[in-house]
């Protein structure tokens, strides 16, 4: 018996280290598996972190967009002042020249007929064809527009305008005297003082002096 004893108890002190070392290296195998799951976990993105990337994405579209606009239509109201004040220059510089011009009683100039909202007149106007033409000129406001209107057509001088008002000036010098009126077939006033009143708010005006040719 004490012989059957001792060869049980040899064959277990046998196996024993088979068996613990197999438990150990399950558990090992346990351990590298977790890691690497681990290690794969941290290389992926979280929900919240996507959401927070779409919603910053989305604020850099919308802010270059406002940017974008704004730029644009910055671009265009440039444009549009910049219209404006080119064909304000040209309406100035073809009054000029046209009460610079201006003839009474000459020729076929026909008669000075000023009135407090309109006026006409013989000036020389530059045709197409080249050179100058005398014409007979009708400026008043039609509508919303300043017009001049002749044989050869109408030229807008100005739109948007409210009221227009024309005062004719006599004498000059301390005691400048304005008419509102001045009808002659033979004469002109030495000036005309022309007063545009425009629409909208603020409210906006524009006062040109012209001198007629011959007299100022």
């Amino acid at each position: 018996m004490s012989a059957l004893a001792a060869g049980a108890s040899e064959l277990a002190a046998r196996r024993l280290p088979d068996e613990t070392g197999g438990v150990l290296s399950s558990l090992s195998c346990d351990s590298r598996r977790a890691a690497a799951l681990r290690r794969a976990g941290t290389t992926g993105f979280t929900l919240i972190e996507v959401m927070v990337a779409l919603t910053l994405s989305a604020m850099v579209v919308l802010l270059a967009h406002q940017i974008f606009s704004g730029v644009v239509d910055g671009v265009a109201r440039l444009n549009e002042t910049r219209a404006r004040e080119t064909r304000t220059a040209n309406a100035r510089r073809w009054l000029i020249e046209a009460f610079g011009s201006l003839q009474a009683g000459v020729d076929s100039a026909g008669p000075f007929e000023g009135h407090p909202t309109s006026i006409g007149f013989g000036c020389w106007q530059r045709v197409s064809e080249g050179g100058l033409r005398r014409s007979r000129i009708l400026l008043g406001q039609a509508g919303d527009g300043l017009i001049a209107q002749s044989a050869s057509g109408r030229i807008v001088l100005a739109d948007s305008v409210a009221r227009v008002a024309f005062d004719y000036l006599l004498e000059p010098g301390a005691n400048t005297t304005w008419a509102r009126e001045w009808l002659s077939p033979v004469s002109a006033p030495l000036a005309v003082r022309l007063r545009v009143m425009y629409l909208g708010a603020p409210l906006r005006a524009d006062t040109l002096l012209l001198v007629v040719g011959g007299r100022g």
